[in-house]
């Protein structure tokens, strides 16, 4: 066995690490196609979530909407609850899903959660009644909040590290797709009929911008609406049932994660697997490489977790885990940058944005039946466009200039778009120019927020935690960014109507610069970092014991005995 070791020892060490998957970032993620069509397979889930945030933004604006559920059209705080329902039930299912993907593996993690989801669409498809719309978005948002835990696992798992942050990110170009496609066919859609539920009808709503609008309890005949047909926002939310099928059924022939197959004990499986994934024969070297790499890593946090708590049953170390994350003030430190990041995400106002678009292009002078829709179909085109930037930049420039030029930007284009709200809000047809303007710097925000906070807040959580940790990390950071999600989308459109979108954009800019200073100050930069750098970042010295565990690990494994710390 000694000598076994010895030989390949001397074997890897021969090996180029540096070379050895190939280039980097974003000209890395074409030299494989079998792993970058999986990726663009998987990242399905990510559209689900992004199709939905676009599609229930339309849906709200849609007269025929309004007639069959007027109570959620006109009441602002039913409104958040509509928007929310999904995002707090997200939380659940973030919360949940961790334990649950560890015991069926990823693959059939993201199968299931597929059915619930599902369920929850057709639900809403068919909805009559207000809670039919509810209990369907709280069953469709336990399978989304699952499968952004889950999805970008599965990615960094099949992946080799010099593409992993290009990979992931493409889940959040995969998200600004889905909100990109909804925009587009629910502005189609919204014509099904014509734009007016009665065309014959005069409004009598709420004056916006001196004229009245659409109210559901007087402007629709009794017989229903004469003009715009149901399907106007029933076929956009059905039409989401279609991809997750596609996903259900494709990811029956997508490959495991090879490191839960090593997790069961499965470990030829998972070399042969890791070999299709590398696109290279059984016995290459950088494919043993990577599967020892990977065993050892397995093996370092079983070892670690039993060395901290010997007489701890599974769920005391499950729970103790938890509390190490909190334990001493470098791995808080850890936590923090991760759930910072998520919480940023939301509180910069994304989302706000992205629910509320068609209402928030209404405010700003444009007419809400059709032309905000379609101003909210461009603030789509340009936030997928925006995402290709960090792509690209991501594991060259870093995570923090990304960051911090982001959030200068958001917070530049969110006070500029308060003040016009503020000097011009009350009168937009008389100054047209200063409408125009305003809806520029929200498409300016749009593209500065899609470089940076939106890709690396999936990125960031999973590279800051220690090995034995990193599961449990990300399970809490994943459930930060629902848990602020639901509050934004909750509050959102009560600050609408109380504080005016002018204080709204002022809020949302001051959680822009707090991003900033904590980027500047707090965070350290994770590109290219080994865990012994990361510990360093953080003033995590690492414990005497654990290098010894980890140098053994390797000497056993016949890997270098710097291997597992530059995982």
């Amino acid at each position: 066995m000694k000598e076994t070791c010895e030989v390949a020892q001397d074997e890897f060490s021969r090996l180029n690490l540096t070379e050895m998957g190939g280039r980097a970032g974003f000209k890395g993620i074409f030299d494989n196609a079998f792993v970058l069509g999986v990726t663009c397979f998987a990242t399905l889930g990510g559209f689900l979530f992004g199709y939905d945030q676009g599609v229930v933004s339309n849906v709200l604006a849609i007269e025929s909407f309004g007639a069959a559920f007027p109570k959620i059209y006109m009441d602002s705080n039913l409104k958040g609850w509509f928007v929310s329902t999904l995002l707090l039930a997200a939380w659940f299912g973030s919360l949940l899903n961790g334990p649950i993907c560890d015991k069926i593996g990823r693959k059939r993690n993201i199968m299931g959660n597929i059915v619930i989801f599902l369920i929850g669409g057709a639900l809403q498809t068919g909805a009559t009644a207000e809670r039919h719309f509810f209990i369907g978005r709280a069953i469709a948002g336990l399978a989304v909040g699952a499968l952004t835990h889950v999805v970008p696992m599965y990615l960094a798992e099949i992946s080799s590290a010099n593409i992993r942050g290009a990979l992931v990110a493409l889940q959040q170009l995969s998200i600004t797709l889905g909100i990109l496609i909804s925009y587009w066919i629910a502005y189609g859609t919204s014509h099904i009929g014509g734009t007016r539920c009665a065309p014959g009808v005069q409004y009598t709503g709420p004056l916006l911008n001196g004229s009245p609008t659409f109210d559901p309890y007087t402007d629709v005949p009794a017989g229903g609406c004469t003009g715009q047909k149901q399907a106007s926002w029933r076929v956009p939310i059905g039409i989401q049932l279609f991809p997750a099928l596609l996903l259900g059924i494709g990811m029956a022939f997508m490959p495991y994660s090879p490191r839960w197959l090593m997790e069961r004990g499965r470990d030829d499986e998972a070399l042969q697997t890791l070999s299709s994934l590398r696109r290279k024969p059984l016995g290459d070297l950088a494919v043993r490489y990577e599967f020892l790499e990977i065993k050892a890593e397995l093996r370092y946090s079983r070892e670690i977790t039993a060395l901290k708590y010997p007489n701890a049953s599974k769920f005391q170390r499950f729970i103790n885990n938890y509390i190490a994350l909190i334990s001493t003030w470098p791995k808080f430190k850890r936590l923090a940058v991760g759930c910072l990041t998520m919480f940023y995400q939301q509180f910069i106002g994304i989302n706000a944005i992205i629910y509320y678009a068609p209402t928030i292009f209404g405010q700003l002078g444009l007419n809400p039946n059709t032309t905000s829709l379609l101003a909210t179909g461009l603030y789509g085109i340009l936030n997928t466009l925006g995402t290709l930037p960090a792509i690209m930049l991501l594991d060259s420039v870093g995570r923090r200039p990304l960051l911090m030029s982001g959030a200068l930007g958001c917070c530049a284009a969110l006070l500029i778009v308060g003040s016009l709200i503020a000097a011009f809000g009350n009168d937009w047809p008389a100054h047209p120019s200063a409408g125009r303007a305003a809806i520029a710097f929200v498409y300016f925000y749009g593209v500065n927020f899609a470089y940076s906070w939106a890709p690396i807040g999936w990125v960031l959580p999973s590279e800051v935690f220690p090995l034995h940790l990193r599961s449990t990390g990300i399970s809490i950071t994943t459930s930060c960014t629902w848990m602020s999600n639901f509050i934004i989308g909750l509050v959102s459109p009560r600050m609408l109507t109380q504080i005016g979108h002018g204080g709204t954009y002022f809020f949302f800019a001051a959680f822009a610069i707090l991003a900033f200073l904590s980027a500047l100050f707090f965070y350290p930069e994770t590109k290219g970092k080994t865990l012994e750098e990361m510990d360093a970042a953080f003033g995590d010295v690492t414990n005497e014991q654990e290098k010894q565990h980890m140098e053994r690990i390797c000497r056993e494994l016949g890997l270098p005995s710097k291997a597992l710390l530059s995982a």
